[in-house]
């Protein structure tokens, strides 16, 4: 080791002591402060005071523009989507996932967003089916195999939480290819992979391995929590995915839940099959039974097989002996909405609220006054707040005023009678 190397490893070694000394002299909250960057949270308004930045605008904001691409994505042609899917969700637990440049680490930050995004697919997707898998000293394990119970899937990811070792993209895609390649036709196969390395230590050439899920008919799609990956974005255009690279939190968290939504069918995958579909009987209680899914006996648990009579724990399912596909019918009532979606309602601006009598109206859901731009129904011209306009077009699915449409004449017509 020659002088120059010694004198910059020396000036290395100070400025990290000098870091050190800074961060020691700074009291307990001025720590917290920093890490937090709480500054960022404020912004300057007309007059040049601070305040706090409005979030819930912000999202109404980002929630109408999402809207308003979904319907001109649908109104440029007819869409086809599938509502059967089957999705494993790979998740990078290699040391780089231990960075901080997330609070508190990026395995924190991955691990809540997940759990909500597992309950937001479900409920999205009645009918599909999740399977985790985890990266690890450079190898992939799978968690749990495809399955419809959320909260087996949460309690598996949280007990195995934890980083170490390198990366492998290519051993994951082999693990994900030989679970989704069996699945039927009727089933989109779908591949999202939560990836924190700017690396990866393949055993072999990973570009066959993406043209084999290519072939399989995989749509791959990425999030990145570093820096873009050549790699990465080679393997999302090959199978029809997409890759993002989040900036923070905020921005990881809608990546991550433009995702539950059923997404367009390759056009050249998109075939229409019938399926044979069961519908099951729950379980007496106090029977006595083996589940045929964990291969135990429970004491009125589950479902009975209307061709087999083998018992299940949970629906969807896919029965292990007859190999019938098991639903229950609000499975196939909450996926009709995606068939038949709600129009975006017709924002109403800042001006055509000042001038028309709109404030003088209420929202026609919850009752309340209208003390800001709402938007309004293209069919039944009813006004809806923000608020109730993001919960019809997210979780209810119908509007209130065109169903009281419908009602309102049958219900004369039953009173004449």
């Amino acid at each position: 080791m020659n002088n120059s190397e010694k004198k910059r490893m020396n000036g290395e070694a100070e400025e990290e002591n000098e870091e050190d000394v800074e961060d020691e002299g700074r009291d307990a909250w001025e720590r917290t402060y920093t890490d937090e960057r709480s500054w960022e949270a404020l912004e300057e308004d007309e007059s040049g005071l601070l305040q706090p930045i409005d979030n819930k605008a912000i999202y109404h904001s980002q929630y109408r523009r999402r809207l308003q691409s979904l319907s001109a994505t649908s109104a440029a042609s007819r869409i086809q989507k599938g509502l059967i899917r089957f999705l494993c969700v790979v998740v990078d637990l290699s040391k780089a996932a231990g960075e901080m440049d997330f609070k508190p680490s990026r395995m924190a930050v991955i691990a809540k967003h997940v759990e909500a995004f597992i309950r937001e697919f479900f409920d999205q997707n009645p009918l599909s089916q999740i399977g985790l898998v985890i990266i690890k000293d450079g190898v992939a394990q799978s968690l749990t195999e495809l399955g419809g119970s959320p909260e087996a899937h949460i309690k598996a990811l949280m007990v195995k939480l934890g980083c170490a070792g390198d990366s492998s993209l290519q051993n994951a895609l082999e693990l994900v290819h030989d679970t989704l390649h069996k699945i039927p036709s009727y089933g989109h196969r779908e591949v999202l992979i939560l990836y924190s390395a700017l690396s990866t230590c393949d055993p072999g050439d990973i570009m066959e391995t993406i043209q084999k899920c290519k072939k399989a008919k995989l749509r791959c799609s990425v999030i990145g929590l570093s820096a873009e990956m050549f790699v990465c974005k080679h393997l999302c255009q090959e199978t029809g995915g997409s890759y993002m690279v989040a900036l923070d939190e905020g921005h990881f968290k809608e990546l991550l839940l433009e995702h539950a939504p059923p997404p367009p069918a390759l056009a050249e995958f998109a075939i229409a099959n019938l399926i044979k579909m069961g519908f099951p009987q729950r379980a007496a209680e106090g029977s006595i039974a083996i589940c045929s899914c964990h291969r135990e006996a429970k004491v009125g648990e589950g479902y009975i097989c209307p061709r087999c009579k083998a018992r299940v724990c949970e629906l969807p399912t896919e029965c292990r002996f007859c190999g019938l596909t098991l639903v229950s019918s609000p499975h196939l009532a909450r996926s009709y909405h995606h068939l038949f979606p709600i129009e975006p309602f017709t924002e109403i601006s800042a001006r055509q609220f000042e001038l028309s009598r709109v404030a003088s109206k209420t929202c026609f859901s919850c009752r309340e006054s209208l003390l800001t731009p709402g938007a309004a129904c293209t069919k039944c011209k009813q006004y809806f707040c923000l608020d109730c306009d993001i919960y019809i077009h997210e979780s209810l699915h119908n509007c209130p005023g065109c169903e009281s449409r419908r009602i309102t004449p049958a219900a004369a017509s039953a009173t004449k009678s």
